[in-house]
């Protein structure tokens, strides 16, 4: 449906590559999704200059960092973002599923799909397009991770994908973003407060996620979850 996108666009990165995407090919139908997380003010930032009213999906698990909240309303704030859309998982789930609050702990995978996979995917309803922060520094699946792909019916962008750490730390420099207050006390990369630890490197910044492990994902962009468990969550909504 979008090889022709894909094939004119591939080629560029960062604002050039939203650019023509968020005021012209996809105007109205495309949304970012943030995690206001270590890196996130880097995508806000040229997402902000060429359209503020851009939707900004962001997902409150209820499992989030204070300081992760915080960050979110001073980034808001800063750069002027005038939709964004904070996302919580549906209560009568949780209720059953994790009334306990305590899911993480025996199964991290379902955790991530009830708080966050199954409520991004409603929250992209209606959208063409949407636009990630993953980079291929960050390894692992994300290693080889492509500027733009479909998925799921809709055009997935990814505009940091080849952009370097260093790149990355420039940019936060020449604009004096602020950083996530949490990186300052040793954490690289930053999710749900029971799942992150301080922890990560230059090569593998997201070493604190799910410490121990072998999930390296949530499940947004690749569900370990399965068919059974979204059925049978489908089925309790």
């Amino acid at each position: 449906m979008y090889e022709a996108v894909i094939a004119e666009l591939n080629h560029l990165d960062g604002p050039d590559l939203l650019a023509p995407l968020v005021t012209d090919l996809f105007c109205g139908n495309i949304a970012l999704v943030s995690s206001f997380g270590a890196e996130s003010a880097v995508l806000l930032h040229m997402a902000a200059a060429i359209d503020r009213s851009l939707p900004i999906i962001t997902l409150d698990t209820g499992k989030l960092f204070a300081e992760t909240i915080a960050y979110r309303a001073q980034l808001t704030a800063l750069l002027g973002l005038t939709d964004l859309r904070v996302v919580k998982p549906q209560a009568d789930v949780m209720r059953m599923l994790d009334g306990a609050g305590a899911l993480h702990r025996r199964d991290p995978d379902r955790c991530c799909h009830i708080r966050k996979v199954l409520p991004l995917e409603n929250a992209l309803t209606g959208f063409k397009a949407w636009i990630s922060g993953r980079k291929r520094y960050h390894g692992g699946l994300r290693a080889d991770v492509s500027t733009l792909e479909e998925t799921d019916g809709r055009l997935k962008i990814d505009p940091l994908a080849r952009f370097t750490r260093q790149q990355i730390e420039d940019y936060l420099d020449r604009y004096h973003l602020p950083q996530h207050p949490l990186l300052e006390k040793g954490y690289l990369s930053i999710g749900c407060a029971p799942c992150t630890v301080k922890c990560g490197s230059a090569d593998n910044p997201r070493a604190g996620r799910w410490s121990g492990q072998s999930k390296i994902e949530c499940g947004i962009h690749r569900s370990p979850a399965g068919a059974a468990s979204r059925n049978s969550v489908s089925s309790a909504s």
